[in-house]
Order: structure tokens, then C-alpha cells, then sequence
């Protein structure tokens, strides 16, 4: 087998060629051991911290709202920033 399209399990008992593992997937059957999902990215959704300021009296109408809803402050600023972002110009 070539080693380059080869892929181990976590437990390092097990190894299948790219084929296989496509085979299993296709199949519907449990691939999850022969993934590192704490590595797991998701391109184009790479975060970036930001700092915004805002006035007092307007973060306590964001945090009234994010109470309202049941969703933390942050969870709805980013809600609000993307519905702003999909609205239609």
C-alpha cells in the first residue's frame, strides 16, 4: 500500500487506503476513528477577534434583547451583524 494514500486510525491498529476510507464513507459506516477532529478546520470560517465599543445605554439594549431571546450577548451581536449583512441593498 502506498503510504501516501493511507490513513491510520487513532489507535494506530488499523490502516486503510484513501479508497477504502471513501468506500466507508459513501457506505454511511463509522469513519470517526480514522479522524482527528480536534484539528478539524473549516475553510473560509476562520475567526478574528475584533473590539468594538459601544455606548453604555445601546449595550444595555443588546444585552435586554440577547436575554429575550435566551442567546449571550455575543451570540446576538454576531445573529444581528448577519442579518444586516443578507439584507438586500
Amino acid at each position: 500500500m502506498n503510504k501516501a494514500n493511507t490513513i491510520t486510525n487513532r489507535e494506530g491498529r488499523e490502516t486503510i487506503s484513501a479508497q477504502e476510507f471513501d468506500r466507508r464513507f459513501e457506505a454511511g459506516e463509522d469513519i470517526t476513528s480514522f479522524m482527528d477532529v480536534a484539528e478539524a478546520r473549516r475553510p473560509g470560517r476562520e475567526s478574528q477577534r475584533v473590539n468594538v465599543d459601544f455606548p453604555k445605554a445601546f449595550l444595555a439594549e443588546i444585552d435586554r434583547e440577547a436575554g429575550r431571546v435566551g442567546v449571550p450577548r455575543q451570540a446576538w451581536i454576531k445573529l444581528a451583524v448577519a442579518n444586516a449583512l443578507q439584507r438586500p441593498t
